[in-house]
């Protein structure tokens, strides 16, 4: 019996990708910030995303604790799990980019092997930076107690802790989360796009 997957075929749209940039006047890519829980990641994200909204851009925010609660709703926090995680959300940016939106992503992603497999898939759209800030700075952030439950043995595979964060090796773009003002990484994200020539 033939396989049903085997007649499932990219159907190319009249609208394309390149139709989409003209009439949003920017470039469609993706921002995807990486980083401990607490060094900034959403904070910037969506802190950058209103500025770009406010600019006229087409925009949205995939936040990891949102997707956790849909999407990704039955996948646990083990290293499977983790990677799952992340093909699933690198594949749903891909949609987005097709429909000219700068896509920005905020997830942990603690894995070079997982990232490197988005930035496989996106290709040059793919832009990684890096929320660097010291384990105790983002301790000293975390208003969910969630590192003192992980130290605690609560709470398993917690990143930074009982599980492994591996740094990018090559970013796009290094913040110092731990010390400058939030309004100094958006200026840079913001430069970055520009330097792009993306807005």
């Amino acid at each position: 019996m033939e396989s049903l997957a085997k007649n499932v075929v990219w159907h190319q749209a009249a609208v394309t990708r390149e139709l989409r940039q003209e009439l949003n006047g920017h470039r469609a890519v993706n921002l995807w910030f990486t980083g401990l829980s607490g060094s900034g990641k959403s904070t910037i994200a969506h802190a950058v995303e209103e500025h770009l909204f406010r600019a006229g851009c087409r925009t949205f925010v995939f936040d990891g604790d949102n997707v956790r609660h849909g999407l990704c709703s039955d996948l646990d926090f083990s290293e499977s799990g983790r990677s799952e995680n992340i093909r699933r959300i690198a594949e749903m940016v891909k949609l987005f980019l097709e429909v000219g939106v700068i896509a920005l992503t905020a997830f942990i992603s603690p894995l070079r092997e997982d990232r490197q497999r988005v930035r496989e898939l996106l290709g040059e759209d793919f832009i990684e930076i890096y929320c660097q800030c010291s384990l105790d700075v983002c301790e000293g952030r975390d208003v969910k107690g969630l590192y003192r439950k992980a130290r605690e043995g609560k709470i398993q595979n917690y990143t930074g802790i009982s599980s492994p964060y591996e740094e990018p090796v090559h970013p796009d773009l290094v913040l110092d989360t731990g010390t400058s003002p939030l309004e100094t990484c958006i200026a840079k994200v913001l430069s970055l796009l520009k330097t792009r020539q993306v807005i």
